[in-house]
């Protein structure tokens, strides 16, 4: 073989290596984004925000405060926004979701985050928009298959061995061994807050994110936390 060929099978087999290991880097990177979409000074330990968000629109003041400066709060778990399943209720704020953002630069959303969306450096740093950026632009995840008239849509009984496995040792069996949190059978009810964590993680904890499994594992594992004691 010649050395010319040699070289440039070993460039192609290390962009290879590099490509998966970028790829892994960003998986990881979208899981904290959304945890950090889910509630930010949990994740990385900021001051807890006073005053309300200067966008935040919900009259009946429902959620107001340091509540109002999570993303989830505008625009959903879902990330629907007034289109989804905010479109009514206590949590409605009339203001668009971040789905039409899958795709886009991540610049641009991280650039938002800084202007209009007013979150400061001391809020969170350039490197927690990145993740937020990356989690909304090239992460989202379609949970029409994983859910059926609102509920999750999987195998309880599989959802029972993957939970047995990697969730009991800290949650138990019942769902209850956390003192500091509510049992998870009281609040599966929110199929997609629930895909949303199993997949992503808890903000601040050490929860595992089961992102990078087959989507099917977290649609299994929140069916049977609907079974759990509450």
């Amino acid at each position: 073989m010649k050395r010319s060929t040699m070289i440039a099978q070993a460039c192609a087999a290390a962009l290879v290596l590099l490509g998966g290991a970028a790829a892994a880097e960003d998986v990881s990177a979208m899981a904290r984004g959304a945890r950090l979409y889910d509630k930010w000074w949990a994740e990385n330990k900021a001051p807890e925000p006073t005053g309300n968000h200067p966008l935040y629109a919900n009259e009946a003041g429902k959620y107001d405060g340091a509540t109002s400066w999570r993303c989830k709060e505008c625009h959903g778990w879902d990330l629907k926004g007034k289109d989804g399943a905010y479109a009514k209720g206590k949590h409605f704020t009339g203001i668009i979701g971040v789905t039409g953002a899958a795709g886009a630069d991540p610049a641009a959303i991280a650039s938002a985050m800084r202007g209009a969306h007013a979150y400061t450096e001391a809020m969170l740093s350039d490197a927690d928009l990145n993740d937020i950026a990356l989690f909304v632009t090239g992460g989202q995840i379609d949970y029409a298959p994983l859910l059926a008239d609102g509920k999750p849509n999987g195998d309880g009984a599989q959802g029972e061995i993957y939970f047995n496995t990697v969730c009991a040792g800290c949650h138990g069996k019942d769902g209850k061994k956390i003192s500091t949190a509510p049992p998870l059978g009281s609040v599966a009810g929110n199929a997609v807050e629930m895909l949303h964590k199993v997949m992503n993680g808890q903000p601040g904890e050490a929860m595992p994110a089961l992102r990078a499994l087959d989507h099917q594992v977290a649609a299994d594992i929140a069916v049977h936390l609907q079974t759990l004691p509450q």
